[in-house]
Parts: C-alpha cells; structure tokens; sequence
C-alpha cells in the first residue's frame, strides 16, 4: 500500500494517514485481517514522527477500522456498528450537501457524483 502526506496540506497529517487507510480498507487494496506497517516503519517510510503514526493508529482504532494485537501490530480489523455509522455519514452529508445546495449544485448532480464514487469501492 502506497501512502503519501501533503505536507504542504492544511490538513492535519494523522488526519491523512487515516483517510489514506480507510480508503485502502473502502477499495480492496487492504482487506480485513492485513497488517499495516509497523509504527516505526511507516513513520520512516513517509518520514514523519512516530506520534504522527500512533495517533493516527489510535483513531482507526478508536473509530473500529484496526485492531492493535502484540505480535501482529496494527491489522484490519472492522467491528464498527453500521446503524451508527450511517448516523455519522448523515451527519456528515447533512453539510455536505447544505454547501452544495448554495452553489446551486443539483440533486441529480449530487446522486450521480454519489454513483461515480461508490463505483469506486464495488
């Protein structure tokens, strides 16, 4: 898996990591029980600090994207409960699509941009 940071970004760089790793998780490029690289080794690979890393780690963990295990560090691991997950994208469109709505930008423009992307991850 290829990992980039835009560190020029206003974008916090966790914030980019984790993005970067849901979308690998959301396109199949990482599956459900692969390994993510060592803290360290992905500090060193996109060289950023290893707090930088770990943070990012802690919220895919937190947010039910990864599991931490001893020997194996972090692995796909997806237990996120799908009613409040659904909840959280509704919350998150909701000013999605107000932003739309004021740049005149039109229903049927929003669902086949939602189409376009979906595509995407099947």
């Amino acid at each position: 898996m290829l990992i980039e940071v835009d560190f020029n970004s206003d974008e916090a760089i966790y914030v980019q990591l984790c993005n970067q790793i849901i979308l690998g998780i959301a396109t199949s490029v990482i599956r459900e029980g692969d390994s993510l690289p060592s803290v360290r080794q992905l500090a060193d690979m996109i060289g950023v600090n290893m707090h930088t890393v770990n943070k990012a780690y802690s919220v895919l963990k937190r947010e039910g994207y990864i599991s931490l295990d001893k020997r194996r560090g972090a692995v796909i691991s997806l237990d996120i409960d799908k009613m409040e997950q659904l909840e959280e994208m509704k919350n998150q469109l909701r000013i999605v699509l107000a932003r739309g709505c004021c740049k005149n930008i039109s229903r049927q423009e929003v669902h086949n941009l939602v189409d376009e992307i979906f595509d995407d991850y099947e």
